[in-house]
């Protein structure tokens, strides 16, 4: 090694320890142009790449530190976690196998090897190699997540269940199985003690978004006359249509209440009882006393099933409607039908969108109800159903007070779950929600109704998948069956 390559690795050691990615990821550069056979530092390069999700460039290194070295363990793993990462995970199996092989020790390996295999549907080899892991080393808490989410995806509870209780055993003081131990408490109706679990959210690294950081106290439920609460959005629209609920409540405890959410639901917040002033996230805040979550609130308030606010509506319409003439027109041309909106696909980006979104084909069935015309309030999608009198609505929904103005045409609201649920749900509009087998939290198990909101029916899948029995349920109750 030259004199100038010991050099630029002192430094590159150096800034392993201290450095931003990007510096590091520089000088590993720099040194591999005056040290390009050492298959070491390829592999480390290409370990940083994958950490920094870039692929691409990830393979390239690896496969020149197995040019190298043919056998070298690290460049192999690397080179699967780069394939894991653009979709290729025949490929990445493979390569994480033949590791282990040769170490069968490898945790690390054995756990993206599991969550390949999760990617591929493969879930039961997932579960063995999961086993596995804890069999090497009981307290480690991405095979317990992993077997955690198998579980619930599958709808199998108790194994869920009994497995959150294995994890208790090793790891007594985790924040995070004290979140998903709430997650299943308020999954089966167990409130209040479900939202105190759900608290330790706070604790656990990225469940919280978006994170802030005040310098404000906490509020803690206690009277804050005189004085004023910042009171911030968690997690996306649904969550804060669903939780400004509270919002009534905490006012009667004090003072002013500041309420901050995303920009798109400014106005509509605006109609809701108990908040004096809303607030745009990204724009500039005035002072306030103490901040506190909306998902907080109903730990805080201790909240169970027989005190969920369900006073409704509890937001109203704006005085101002973007596109109320366009809206207005659209309904008119509806004159003397049923309208129904609906909405069969979610958020793209959402993890389980393909699982809770309905296949075009079986939207078509709806056509079977006679005397309808259907306003699409679908804002994502490439292929719309081919149903009599339907129109999109989606041209005119610039924020969610459009929206809200335009559901308030509605009869009846048909939907899987999105946020537009939860703002039907909050004006008080009749509505049948279809969900899946594994639903979430707050719409819990075995019961059609919702105490969430008064005005809905729930429709769900009695098996995995099975979105053609929720669609003859569906017409049949409505006399088409």
């Amino acid at each position: 090694m030259t004199s100038d390559a010991a050099r630029l690795l002192a430094r590159l050691r150096e800034l392993l320890r201290t450095g931003e990615p990007d510096e590091v990821v520089q000088a590993y550069v720099r040194y591999l142009k005056a040290e390009p056979k050492d298959s070491l530092a390829w592999a480390d390069l290409a370990g940083l790449l994958v950490a920094l999700k870039r692929p691409e460039e990830a393979q390239e290194a690896s496969r020149r530190a197995l040019m190298l070295n043919p056998g070298l363990g690290s460049a192999q793993y690397h080179l699967g976690c780069a394939f894991q990462q653009l979709g290729r995970l025949d490929e990445s199996e493979g390569l994480f196998r033949k590791v282990l092989r040769a170490e069968p020790g490898r945790i690390d390996v054995r756990i993206s090897l599991a969550k390949g295999l999760i990617g591929k549907q493969d879930l039961d080899a997932a579960c063995e190699e999961l086993e596995e892991v804890i069999r090497q080393d009981p307290a480690n808490l991405s095979a317990h997540q992993y077997l955690g989410q198998i579980f619930y995806g599958r709808g199998q509870w108790e194994a869920f269940h009994a497995e959150l209780g294995r994890f208790r055993r090793i790891e007594p003081s985790s924040a995070y199985l004290e979140f998903e131990c709430g997650f299943e408490n308020l999954l089966r109706g167990v409130m209040p003690l479900g939202w105190q679990q759900w608290e330790a959210r706070l604790r656990v690294p990225g469940c919280v978004g978006p994170e802030r950081h005040f310098t404000e106290p906490r509020w803690s439920g206690e009277s804050f006359t005189g004085r004023t609460l910042l009171v911030h959005y968690e997690q996306g629209f649904g969550d804060t249509l669903m939780l400004v609920r509270f919002l009534p409540q905490v006012k009667a405890r004090g003072g002013t209440i500041l309420l901050l959410v995303q920009p798109r639901l400014a106005s509509l917040m605006a109609t809701c009882p108990g908040v004096d002033q809303v607030l745009i996230q990204g724009g500039p805040l005035p002072p306030f006393d103490l901040q506190v979550s909306l998902y907080s609130l109903p730990a805080l308030l201790r909240t169970d099933l027989d005190t969920l606010p369900k006073e409704i509506p509890y937001l109203g319409i704006p005085a101002q409607i973007p596109n109320q003439a366009r809206i207005t027109e659209t309904l008119a041309a509806s004159e003397g039908l049923i309208r129904v909106g609906l909405v069969w696909a979610g958020y793209t980006g959402h993890p389980r969108d393909a699982e809770r979104s309905l296949p075009v084909g079986l939207v078509n069935r709806l056509g079977d109800l006679p005397g309808v015309a259907w306003h699409s309030f679908q804002l994502e999608t490439t292929e719309e159903p081919s149903l009599p009198n339907f129109v999109s609505m989606a041209p005119m929904l610039s924020d969610f007070s459009d929206t809200a103005y335009a559901l308030s045409g509605m009869d009846l609201v048909i939907t899987v779950d999105t946020a537009l649920t939860h703002l039907a749900g909050a004006l008080g509009i009749p509505t049948l929600l279809l969900v899946t087998y594994v639903p979430d939290f707050r719409w819990m198990l075995d019961r059609s109704d919702s105490p969430w909101y008064p005005s809905m029916q729930i429709y769900r899948q009695p098996r995995w998948g099975d979105w053609d029995s929720v669609i003859q349920q569906l017409l049949a109750d409505l006399g088409c069956g």
